[in-house]
């Protein structure tokens, strides 16, 4: 019988070329892809709720994928799991209904930035942070998060290349808080992200925090739909793909 499989994926991005399959590079999807079709003897493609780049990682990527097959979930998982010998898990597999799509069902995604900020790096957990030296002012890149939440065109934070017909987000909400002494993390959930959008809406946010420009300056940058006028990309190690909402 013909069934239609969900899976929650956590994955270390740091060794992989993102998460999209590609014909000469190690990719998520073309690791579990690979599994799967060898577990269940049959091609199986599978759709993930979107793309994440190179070196970005995630707790909570969503994919489905239809297969013929009587296999009980938790052997699936099992299996895959021990099938799997790259820094990838799925943490959930559940048969759903046929309509169900990972990328056009879902109705919103969150994402976690994280900032180290002190005098010195760390040698322990670099790959899973950005460090930044110099103090960060934190209430004024709350003020940031504060004028981008609601609906507004984000082309200033958009690179080149976002597979899209519109410009324009929802955010949900977001916002920046301490993680310990040391670490920030910025969260920020919305309808859909353009490409780099998280990573150059942080990189723009860092700018604030470091006083290099204003939050008046920021607020400029973002109604001035021009991506020139934003700060660089934020490195992609930082980034985490928290979860995706479905209704």
């Amino acid at each position: 019988m013909n069934k239609n499989f969900k899976i929650i994926i956590e994955y270390d991005g740091t060794e992989f070329s993102g998460w999209q399959k590609q014909k000469h590079e190690t990719t998520v999807q073309g690791e579990i892809e690979k599994a799967l079709s060898l577990m269940l003897n049959q091609d199986i493609k599978i759709s993930g709720s979107g793309r994440t780049d190179a070196g970005v990682h995630a707790f909570g990527q969503v994919a489905n994928f239809h297969a013929d097959t009587g296999i009980v979930v938790k052997d699936l998982k099992k299996g895959v799991n021990s099938l799997i010998k790259q820094p990838i898990v799925i943490r959930e597999c559940t048969i759903i209904n046929d309509n169900f799509h990972a990328r056009y069902s879902a109705i919103s995604k969150e994402y976690h930035y994280v900032i180290l900020n002190r005098k010195d790096p760390c040698a322990i957990g670099r790959l899973y942070q950005w460090y930044i030296r110099n103090p960060l002012d934190i209430k004024v890149m709350k003020q940031c998060c504060n004028a981008i939440t609601g609906r507004f065109d984000f082309k200033s934070f958009e690179n080149t290349g976002s597979p899209r017909s519109s410009s324009v987000r929802n955010v949900f909400f977001a916002d920046i808080n301490p993680l310990d002494d040391n670490r920030f993390v910025f969260k920020i959930c919305a309808n859909g992200f353009l490409k780099y959008m998280v990573r150059n809406l942080m990189g723009t946010l860092v700018l604030v925090g470091l006083n290099k420009i204003t939050v008046d300056e920021f607020e400029k940058i973002f109604k001035a739909k021009d991506r020139t006028k934003a700060g660089a990309t934020a490195p992609a190690h930082g980034l985490f793909l928290q979860k995706v909402n479905y209704s």
